[in-house]
């Protein structure tokens, strides 16, 4: 439950945590360009903010960063603590993007993987460079859905006959504007890096439940939009996917004062 000194969450993922996992891995070349262009080695310290059921806490800590996990749902937290269970540098805790908890000048990185969009985002900038060491960094990132591959333009085209006017929404938008804000970042670069989603029918099909961009938009028409996707897909896919997304990232080095 929230109380009064903790941010009220917009985004409610109880419902569909266990969908979530089985959306796609971050492209490794993009974690890795993260890592050398933050010169993040072995041993770093990074906090994953919105670390859901650890999507980007995993690739960190197979890295050999230590990780800080801050999840504030209780569903997304115990399923990510399940999934780096055999790693010993991740510690989980129950924590907010706009308060993590965390001591000042803690961490090497603070990141955003796939909830820099569901924040406040001004007070997630500010909450960042406070647990930053000087001359550390913030980055964020998501998976983006390749739309000029034939099954994802079907999708999209499905998704806009029951929901006209279906927008994206933040996830697809350029954040530096909001990383610059209030001065505290500078530096700011962009990457990205293709990847392909390995995934069978029935799985790909159980991850747009953790769509809450789609959800939101969709209101009522949600399970309509659903069944269709199921029926796309028992029709014209395998029942092994390919499915190509590009991981799309920027990161912002703490200016030292």
């Amino acid at each position: 439950m929230t109380t009064a000194s903790e941010p009220r969450l917009a985004w409610d993922y109880t419902d569909v945590a266990h969908a979530y996992l089985k959306r796609p891995a971050y492209a490794p070349d993009a974690i890795d360009a993260i890592l050398r262009n933050a010169a993040l080695g072995r041993g770093a310290r990074a906090c994953d903010v919105g670390a859901g059921t650890g999507k980007l806490s995993l690739p960190l800590l197979e890295r050999g960063l230590e990780v800080v996990a801050v999840e504030p749902n209780d569903a997304m937290r115990r399923l990510g603590r399940a999934q780096t269970a055999h790693h010993a540098a991740v510690r989980w805790q129950r924590g907010y993007a706009e308060a993590t908890g965390l001591p000042d000048g803690s961490c090497d990185a603070v990141g955003f993987g796939s909830s820099f969009n569901v924040v406040d985002a001004a007070a997630a900038v500010r909450e960042s460079a406070r647990i930053l060491r000087p001359g550390g960094w913030v980055f964020c990132l998501w998976n983006h859905r390749r739309l000029d591959d034939a099954l994802q333009a079907a999708i999209e085209d499905l998704i806009r006959a029951y929901v006209p006017g279906f927008t994206h929404g933040a996830r697809r938008a350029d954040p530096s504007a909001a990383l610059r804000a209030g001065s505290w970042f500078g530096d700011i670069r962009a990457l990205e890096a293709a990847v392909v989603h390995v995934v069978s029918r029935e799985d790909f099909a159980a991850a747009w439940r953790s769509h809450l961009t789609l959800r939101r938009q969709a209101g009522d028409a949600l399970e309509d939009v659903l069944v269709a996707i199921d029926g796309l897909l028992e029709k014209h896919a395998a029942p092994l996917l390919r499915v190509p997304y590009v991981t799309r990232a920027w990161l912002a080095r703490k200016r030292r004062r």
